[in-house]
């Protein structure tokens, strides 16, 4: 090749010819530089109508994929065998996950996130499916941290914009019991621990409808309400023999974790479970605890319409209470007794109301978090407005002397 031409990045005279897909290019025989680029044609319509295109605008560059691609769209094929998932459900995550890996917001991050990357595709189509799988299945197949991907999963549905509706609440409880192990006797479960499926699915299902009627599912994540719940029901099913068992021990033998707010939310339960026993007339003379209430879940699920109704008050009922009550010199004996019982008491005065009735508030109003209180302000301190004059010695505290001023020079041809 003739020495005049000249490569443009290393000046280098060194230009050689190169055969690359029988198209002769001009190379720099020193750092690789292309100076001129053959031709090529890659279409049936191109060479149909004679027309040639260069390589790089060719379908040749883009013919072979990148590991990290191609390891990514083997894990979303894998995961969704494990799940026993559709076909057409693979195929959509494989488009979001296509979408997702070329997507500027995920070239940069770690190895952990974009195996993360790859369970949120398959969440999202799960969920757009309204197949019924919960975030917690996601993470403990792929052992990731549920913060973590929870985050990576909220920046896949901004990114790409997706629109994700919302699984009902049905579907997570069958989903979530659908890991126990208490369907079936085993060594790790005795027999009269174990339950039939459909029934516990079902009075579950009614546990946690309560419960939402009743506010406690509202802002709060759903995962503990239905453990307690399951609980319950569990319990309620064959109570004589599994009062005694712990709420940790029925979690260990079901083989699911003990959400930390999980002890809350069964508290919450009972205290709504005792309040409607004490508006049914065959528990009055049974002294019903939180732990002897689970023996009459059964009857207060099946009136537990009208047992809200009277175990909660109203802003009327609020109103005819306030108005009896001051009215007393008026009212008639049977007055004071209906009171009585409104509030959840027996007529007569030696009885103790165990079960004054309150309205039907979400337990954040209830129960309000504490707030830090202010020191109060001292006469002085609230004699302060801020426009007060400054005086000329408290504003020579912020001017900097000839000294100071040499000295800051210094420290800072030091940086």
């Amino acid at each position: 090749m003739s020495g005049q031409r000249k490569c443009p990045d290393c000046s280098s005279s060194e230009i050689v010819e190169d055969a690359h897909y029988a198209q002769n290019q001009l190379v720099c025989a020193d750092c690789g530089f292309i100076l001129t680029e053959g031709l090529l044609t890659t279409t049936f319509q191109d060479e149909e109508r004679l027309q040639e295109v260069t390589y790089s605008r060719s379908t040749g560059q883009n013919e072979q994929l990148s590991r990290c691609k191609l390891r990514g769209i083997k894990r979303v094929q894998d995961l969704c065998k494990v799940l026993s998932l559709p076909a057409v459900f693979e195929d959509t995550a494989l488009s979001y996950f296509q979408r997702a890996i070329e997507h500027p917001s995920f070239h940069l991050v770690s190895l952990e996130k974009k195996e993360i990357l790859v369970g949120c595709c398959v969440f999202v189509t799960c969920r757009q499916h309204n197949w019924p799988l919960t975030m917690g299945t996601i993470c403990s197949l792929l052992y990731a941290d549920k913060e973590l991907f929870a985050s990576v999963y909220l920046c896949v549905l901004k990114e790409l914009e997706l629109d994700v509706p919302a699984l009902s609440l049905t579907d997570l409880v069958k989903t979530h019991l659908n890991s126990f192990k208490l369907f079936q006797s085993s060594a790790s479960v005795p027999a009269k621990c174990a339950e039939d499926k459909e029934k516990m699915v079902a009075r579950t299902i009614q546990i946690v409808e309560l419960a939402s009627e009743t506010w406690l599912v509202t802002g709060r994540h759903p995962i503990p309400i239905i453990t307690a719940a399951a609980y319950l029901a569990w319990q309620s099913l064959q109570p004589v023999g599994r009062l005694t068992c712990t709420f940790p021990r029925f979690c260990k033998l079901a083989g699911t974790d003990l959400p930390p707010p999980a002890h809350l939310r069964l508290k919450e339960l009972n205290d709504i479970l005792l309040r409607m026993a004490s508006q049914l007339a065959w528990l009055r003379v049974l002294n019903v605890d939180k732990k002897t209430v689970v023996k009459h879940i059964g009857d207060l699920l099946q009136h537990r319409h009208f047992l809200l109704r009277s175990s909660f008050s109203t802003g009327d009922t609020e109103d005819q209470s306030a108005t009896a009550a001051g009215n007393g010199s008026e009212s008639s004996p049977q007055a004071a007794g209906c009171l009585a019982q409104a509030e959840g008491c027996q007529p007569g005065g030696k009885q103790k109301c165990s079960s004054v009735r309150r309205p039907l508030l979400p337990p954040c109003l209830i129960n309000p978090r504490k707030r830090l209180r202010t020191a109060a302000l001292s006469p002085s301190d609230q004699a302060i407005t801020g426009d007060e004059a400054i005086s000329d010695s408290e504003i020579e505290q912020y001017l900097r002397s000839q000294e100071e001023m040499l000295e800051f020079r210094k420290a800072q041809a030091w940086h």
